[in-house]
């Protein structure tokens, strides 16, 4: 029978009271069992946990921040109470799900998303960070919820969806949150702020080193001659970071001439589809590159060719994904080098570089902790510059041809990034969260339908929320 963590509870609930101890001392016997050791940073977190404080996690991906959530689970479980799990994709909300399920069983565990509810009433709940938002406003202090772990915290400060990472915070002031990314940058204004609003110690887990180094390079030969080194080398499974869908696809169609998988890795990927039906033109053009070892992955796609696409790289059938930056958002694909073919990145409103942040979530995800002693992280020069390096090399150490050779620029008008570029993200620390507050006519009636003096609340939310004071009255105005 499959050891259930739920299974522990019984000792604990049989108490007269709630024993802090005797959850830990469960939880990590449970981890024992399953073979696994907690990190430092993880038994701190845990603690915490246990203990009733809030907890801000930032540490690298790849330092155990599921476990962390599993046992905040447990902990609120055998206090009786209910726990929510909040993601910011519904791909990643589905996968806790699953793992959750198998972990506390299917009767304790639910899914809400804008698409589907399964098992809403479950004392555990797995849902979009918009979902919790808009119950928060919704019921207020008398939302059913005890206990919050928001992954991918890092969100707060998206410019469209930051204020469902806020909201929150600043609605359920009886509730114990969890906030976990590995890019959070300085956390102790949000922890010394989470403490007034819910009375609660803050405890902040943070700077721990990453069980896989990762190793960083600058590569000015053509993608593919890239990817056919790293091939050579033994450095797959390869992630192709992309910043627009179509990229992506165009990307994995021209790697079709570069041999990625033999014979027999081929028959084994044909062997693990099976009867899997691609029913649409995408379908059919994925099933031909995923038969040659290419997988594609990203937000647009149909959750049934994404789910294929994650199971074949988790049986080390891919060993080439082309992508988009969606991989930092937690997805559970394993890597050991991520690729990336740009710097920059169109953010809705203009092209720019990267930030920090961004640049440390999508290389964090190389490197496979109990697979790899290390991860790789190459950037992709741009084009001229792989153009200029070819000239160059064609040139030999003929001074009068490299004489000749007329140098590429970037092309006018566009964002400039290089090998310096590279070097300022690998060295930076993840900017400081900046609050992305919004007041929506749906939020407002959301809080107006809660009854009792929705006014008052609605001034509350405007004039006490994290942004600056001409911020908050610009709120006010709209």
């Amino acid at each position: 029978m499959p050891d259930l963590l739920l299974d522990r509870l019984a000792p604990i609930r049989a108490a007269d009271a709630y024993d802090p101890d005797a959850v830990y001392s469960q939880f990590v016997e449970w981890t024992v069992a399953r073979g696994l050791t907690l990190y430092p940073a993880q038994d701190e977190a845990l603690i915490e946990i246990v203990s009733g404080a809030n907890l801000i996690l930032s540490t690298p991906t790849g330092t155990g921040k599921s476990l962390v959530a599993i046992g905040a689970h447990f902990a609120a479980l055998a206090q009786g109470q209910r726990t929510f799990y909040t993601a910011p994709i519904k791909a990643l909300v589905s996968e806790k799900f699953f793992a959750l399920v198998d972990i506390f069983g299917a009767e304790n565990v639910g899914m809400v998303t804008g698409d589907s509810s399964v098992n809403a009433e479950a004392p555990i709940i797995c849902c979009t960070a918009e979902i919790l938002a808009n119950l928060a406003l919704r019921h207020g202090t008398d939302a059913p919820v005890d206990q919050v772990v928001m992954d991918e915290f890092h969100f707060y400060s998206d410019p469209e969806r930051g204020w469902a990472w806020q909201v929150p915070l600043l609605t359920l002031p009886g509730v114990q949150f969890i906030l976990m990314s590995a890019t959070l940058g300085d956390v102790d204004w949000l922890a010394t702020d989470l403490s007034k609003r819910n009375s609660r110690e803050t405890a902040v887990v943070t700077g721990v080193d990453r069980p896989v180094p990762l190793h960083y390079s600058y590569a000015t030969t053509p993608v593919h001659e890239t990817v056919e080194d790293l091939l050579a080398t033994g450095q797959a499974p390869i992630y192709i970071v992309h910043f627009s869908q179509l990229a992506a696809l165009e990307r994995a169609q021209a790697l079709t001439s570069v041999k990625i998988a033999s014979r027999e890795q081929r028959d084994a990927i044909a062997d693990a589809i099976g009867e899997f039906r691609f029913t649409t033109n995408f379908g059919r053009t994925l099933s031909r590159l995923i038969r040659s070892g290419i997988g594609v992955h990203h937000a647009g796609m149909l959750p049934k060719y994404r789910r294929l696409v994650e199971q074949l790289a988790q049986q080390g059938l891919l060993k080439v994904i082309c992508g988009t930056d969606t991989l930092g958002v937690g997805i559970n694909v394993p890597i050991r080098t991520v690729l990336l073919t740009a710097l920059t990145k169109f953010d809705g409103t203009k092209m720019r570089q990267l930030s920090a942040r961004e640049f440390h979530q999508i290389s964090g995800r190389a490197g496979r902790a109990g697979f790899d002693t290390a991860g790789t992280v190459i950037v992709q020069a741009p084009d001229h510059e792989t153009e200029n390096a070819r000239l160059l090399s064609r040139a030999g150490d003929d001074p009068k041809k490299i004489k000749k050779i007329v140098r590429k620029r970037a092309p006018a008008g566009s964002v400039s990034w290089g090998e310096p570029s590279f070097a300022r993200l690998v060295a930076a620390q993840p900017e400081t969260l900046t609050s992305s507050m919004q007041m929506s006519h749906s939020m407002i009636l959301n809080v107006i339908g809660r009854g009792g003096r929705p006014f008052d609340e609605l001034r509350e939310l405007i004039e006490n929320n994290h942004e600056p004071r001409p911020r908050q009255r610009e709120l006010a105005r709209q």
